[in-house]
């Protein structure tokens, strides 16, 4: 354990921009808009190749929404282009490329005529630009199904109809970004993370500025959207660079969020010290995270705006360091009722509220004569505010839902040991119900998981169960099933790898190999440890 937390460690600054999986969305967005690109021929690839029986892509439960339409849309632009060569590592002909693209996006096409009638904004996942991410496709797949009908013989089987917007999504915000672009308005900061939304109309555009790594939005796709005909011909021009980096990377896919440094060493850190792994931090990992923190906190990496998420983790990770950081930049982000991600946010997420008290927590229960009586009553209040809120909005069956991640067991885990840690008297019914919440949901393997059994959400729920009180007359049994179902994975950990399903919401979702490595590990070492009163050991 203490051997691969100590090379999870040395990732991090190996890796600085981070370890995140290639996503569909992201990666049929560069197949449109930089087929000159290294690496197109392997995207089209990857595209063909994750394609599910039905057609489509993605998860389950409305997250096939936007890689369907992200991939359909690649793959019919790539015919009408008409290229050629495309699939030759596949063996195939000229006409046999063609006919492999045109299925695919045949398939894809009528997925979507299927299901997006059914669709409502209600039940599609909260997942960041989702709305125009789905007007700015639906109108680009349909401006492709308009012309291929005038285009005898039928390149795509007999598309029949157009696609419909789900109910309550409109084009009416991406009409605001069209319109803020074409009068040389700069777009907030948090909207170029979707700039491709914008397509042709990004190009260049002289409000914008990429950042010191090259990239626009901390997005491939916003980049490659942005950068215009000229620059991309320059092998030096640092958007350039960027994309050429994050291609090599994965071997032409590409993630939809990177660089994601501050956001993954703030996590790794957090969750390996509260399980008690101490392993040895340089210290230039510490203070990166100590110096990208300002006035208003930090952004999860360079070319995204700050929020109180990243903020929150760095601060707790550097107090678990014994690197005592003031939370107070926190407080620009609280409302009447709640934290929000970043001012003006649409939704509300409780694990940023959880993680939000964990800074103040963990920060208050040490005090320091440098803090004055007023400012001391005032965490003593927002440590109320924030326990108050998460009680508030537990589910009835014991659970947390959040914006940010698929599975309850994230949300959970995050509240259940904000509130076990820092909570105090009042959050105790709150814990319990979590608790008995995990013991009720254990799958017969041992596992836990939304769809299915996860390490990942196995080291949660197991996690819960080892670093918060039983109850009286438990069995005992559920955490040495647990941990015996994720055994096997200290295997894949000792290689540098995690399987499993993508959680993680952003435009797509995506798993960051890391976090989940190091989510993983801290169960195992908890359980390996006997630092429980539930007999694992």
């Amino acid at each position: 354990m203490a051997r691969v937390a100590g090379e999870l460690i040395a990732g991090l600054v190996d890796e600085p921009w981070g370890q995140v999986s290639p996503s569909v969305y992201e990666t049929g967005r560069l197949v449109t808009l930089a087929p000159w690109l290294a690496g197109h021929d392997r995207r089209v690839e990857f595209l063909l190749a994750t394609q599910r029986p039905d057609g489509g892509w993605g998860a389950p439960d409305g997250y096939a929404l936007v890689p369907t339409l992200s991939a359909t849309e690649a793959l019919l632009t790539t015919l009408r282009r008409g290229e050629r060569g495309t699939l030759d590592g596949l063996g195939h002909g000229g006409g046999a490329q063609r006919s492999a693209l045109a299925a695919a996006a045949d398939r894809g096409v009528r997925m979507l005529l299927r299901t997006l009638p059914a669709l409502d904004v209600s039940t599609i996942p909260d997942l960041p630009a989702t709305e125009i991410i789905t007007a700015s496709l639906v109108e680009a797949v349909n401006g492709h199904l308009d012309d291929l009908r005038r285009m005898p013989p039928a390149a795509l089987g007999h598309p029949v109809g157009r696609l419909p917007l789900p109910r309550g999504i409109d084009d009416i915000r991406l009409g605001m970004i069209h319109a803020a672009l074409d009068a040389g308005v700069a777009l907030p900061e948090k909207v170029l993370h979707a700039l491709e939304v914008a397509g042709r109309r990004a190009r260049g555009v002289r409000t914008i500025r990429p950042a010191a790594t090259g990239t626009v939005g901390a997005s491939p796709a916003a980049t490659a959207a942005w950068l215009d005909e000229r620059d991309a011909r320059d092998p030096r021009h640092p958007a350039r660079l960027f994309l050429e980096a994050v291609v090599k990377r994965h071997g032409g896919p590409v993630p939809c969020g990177i660089p994601i440094t501050v956001f993954e060493r703030g996590w790794v850190l957090s969750g390996l010290l509260r399980a008690g792994i101490d392993p040895p931090v340089p210290a230039g990992l510490a203070e990166s995270l100590r110096s990208a923190l300002g006035p208003v906190g930090t952004p999860a990496a360079e070319g995204l705006p700050a929020d109180a998420d990243t903020t929150s983790v760095a601060i707790y990770a550097l107090g678990l360091l014994g690197l005592r950081y003031p939370p107070d930049a926190l407080w620009e982000y609280e409302t009447e009722t709640h934290f929000c991600t970043w001012p003006g946010e649409d939704g509300f997420s409780i694990s940023v509220n959880a993680h939000i008290l964990e800074a103040f927590g963990h920060f208050a229960a040490s005090p320091s004569p440098a803090v004055d009586a007023g400012t001391a009553a005032r965490y003593a209040a927002t440590i109320q505010k924030l326990t108050a809120l998460l009680c508030a909005e537990q589910q009835a069956d014991g659970s947390w839902l959040d914006r940010w991640h698929a599975s309850p067991y994230y949300a959970t885990w995050c509240c259940t040991l904000a509130l076990q840690h820092y909570g105090g008297p009042g959050a105790t019914d709150a814990v319990r119900r979590a608790r008995r919440w995990v013991l009720s949901t254990q799958r017969p393997d041992g596992s836990w998981g939304r769809w299915e059994g996860s390490a990942e959400e196995t080291a949660y729920a197991l996690q819960i169960l080892l670093l918060t009180p039983p109850d009286p007359g438990e069995t005992g049994e559920s955490a040495p099933r647990g941990y015996r179902f994720l055994l096997p994975s200290a295997d894949d950990l000792a290689k540098g790898h995690v399987s499993g399903p993508a959680l993680w919401h952003d435009k797509d979702l995506y798993l960051p190999s890391a976090i989940v490595r190091g989510a993983v590990l801290a169960a195992l070492h908890l359980a390996q440890s006997g630092a429980t009163r539930t007999g694992v050991c």
